[in-house]
């Protein structure tokens, strides 16, 4: 994957132009930071991609019986309290709050910071970015995120209020906790299931 970064003090981007963008080029992820900087990544590779529809398979599965909310892919950015614009790689919201927005707030960028989040780093990315961003997701209000280093088969879980917790191997569980209750995450099962 490659990023480009444009300073606001270049190229400043009000919401409707920072929607225009995104809208113009649909195959490019597009985030904007709470500085106003423009991030714009190309599509991830096939190891990426691959790890990516994994996970969205294994929380959509938990989640069909169960209906407590809306998971969301990383083609959804979402509007963050700082004025940032993120796009994690897969996004959890709660049924009540994600009704709790008009049809237009849904339609665009959702003003409002999911419950949970996951974010798998590629080889592009750099640990320190992919960690400053997921600290961002939880001072804006996220309960529970986590970021998966496959590459070293390292996972990161980031929690308000609390250390963040670093677990390591191939036969690490996670749990949803009180975000997601009952959901269990087996990275052995994940990763074997090639």
């Amino acid at each position: 994957m490659i990023t480009f970064w444009i300073p606001e003090s270049v190229v400043p981007v009000d919401d409707n132009l920072f929607l225009e963008l995104c809208r113009n080029n649909p195959d490019n992820r597009i985030e904007r930071t709470q500085k106003g900087e423009i991030k714009i990544m190309s599509p991830t590779g096939g190891e990426t991609g691959k790890w990516n529809f994994k996970v969205y398979y294994h929380f959509q599965t938990w989640n069909k019986s169960r209906k407590i909310g809306i998971f969301f892919d990383s083609s959804t950015a979402f509007r963050l309290s700082n004025s940032a614009i993120r796009s994690p790689d897969l996004a959890f919201l709660r049924l009540d709050r994600w009704n709790s927005l008009s049809q237009a707030e849904k339609e665009t960028f959702p003003p409002i910071c999911p419950d949970f989040v996951l974010e798998i780093r590629s080889k592009s990315d750099s640990l320190k970015d992919a960690q400053s961003k997921m600290q961002e997701w939880i001072e804006n209000g996220c309960k529970l995120a986590w970021l998966f280093d496959l590459e070293n088969f390292v996972y990161y879980t980031y929690r308000p209020e609390k250390e963040l917790e670093v677990k390591s191997g191939k036969d690490v569980v996670l749990y949803g906790e009180d975000v997601l209750n009952g959901f269990e995450f087996s990275m052995a099962e994940f990763l074997e299931e090639e």
